[in-house]
């Protein structure tokens, strides 16, 4: 069987033969491996954000359902002895998912500056205030300043729990 003959991108024949033809085009070019890095570029321009965004929200998931854990913890406390404890310490000692400690402040006896607040200054609870400083590790009293925004709070008496800035 001789050689076949094959139309080329540029519209000529090209002559193909079985195992003898030139040893360097077996290879990618520089072009195909250009956008095979593209490609790939491209492909984890969107997977990046996407897990980020996805690792983020299952931190606040886990924040959430630990406030809501140590909110029944509380009761179960406040149940059996009649008060809240003064520290958290007494309920536990578990971090929150970006390794800070959960904040707690017991509302009986606390002073007006230490009270959590709402837009409108008003305290979010009148039990006690429990939070996670949340991702950037920072806190202030007023959910209205940006340090609290990324907070998760307990507020009006654990019916809500969720971002400060939802609140």
């Amino acid at each position: 069987m001789g050689p076949t003959r094959r139309r080329g991108w540029h519209g000529g024949d090209k002559q193909v033969s079985g195992s003898t033809g030139n040893p360097c085009s077996t290879g990618f070019t520089l072009v195909e491996l250009i956008i095979a890095v593209a490609i790939v570029a491209i492909m984890a321009a969107i997977a990046v954000p996407t897990y980020q965004s996805a690792m983020n929200k299952s931190r606040f998931n886990v924040a959430k359902r630990d406030i809501l854990e140590i909110q029944v913890q509380m009761e179960r406390y406040f149940t059996q002895r009649n008060r809240f404890p003064a520290t958290l310490d007494e309920i536990t000692s578990k971090p929150d998912p970006w390794g800070n400690p959960y904040q707690y402040l017991d509302m009986d006896g606390a002073s007006v500056g230490k009270k959590r607040k709402d837009k409108s200054l008003h305290p979010l609870n009148t039990d006690y205030d429990l939070y996670s400083m949340g991702p950037d590790g920072e806190s202030s009293t007023p959910l209205t300043a940006k340090a609290s925004r990324d907070d998760i709070i307990r507020a009006n008496n654990g019916a809500f729990i969720g971002w400060g800035q939802d609140f």
